[in-house]
């Protein structure tokens, strides 16, 4: 009988787990999960290789710009900015290869709202976000870095991303 028991509760299991895939809604088509990028993982995405994404992050927020291929794309005018975290480039909106950095030490009061403006109502209006820079929550050891607390970095507001 215990058995018999056991067989049932088993069923019981399986057709509860079945019912619960079935019925959870599938992601929407077309987005990816948001992931964690190291610098040589988003600078496989710099739109070189055709059929693959384009990547770019801007204050450690890693955007799909694929659909903006005519201006990130291979040779196109923006494609230095692409592969990297080009903050201060933005900031700046500088193509000089010694401001496609995230480092924002020094930038202007005008410079930090130019950023802001095009961080909200360019990339978080235009493409979707496929995840974060590992700089901005670890260590260079690649340890977790535990004083990181996004609501604190300078002029990023981690509830306004989504």
């Amino acid at each position: 009988m215990a058995g018999g028991a056991g067989w049932l509760l088993l069923v019981a299991l399986l057709a509860a787990a079945e019912r619960e895939l079935r019925f959870k809604p599938p992601p929407p088509p077309g987005e990816a999960p948001v992931r964690l990028f190291t610098e040589p993982e988003l600078a496989r995405y710099d739109g070189q290789q055709e059929g693959q994404p384009i990547y770019l992050a801007v204050k450690g927020v890693v955007f799909d710009v694929t659909s903006g291929k005519e201006f990130y794309g291979k040779g196109a005018p923006y494609n230095a900015l692409v592969g990297k975290d080009s903050t201060r480039g933005v900031a700046k909106m500088s193509l000089d290869p010694a401001d496609l950095t995230h480092d924002i030490t020094g930038l202007t009061e005008e410079e930090l709202k130019s950023l802001d403006d095009i961080f909200n109502n360019v990339y978080k209006a235009k493409y979707p976000i496929v995840g974060y820079t590992s700089r901005r929550i670890l260590n260079e050891d690649g340890s977790p870095n535990l004083d990181f607390k996004p609501e604190d970095q300078p002029h990023f507001n981690i509830r306004d991303e989504f």
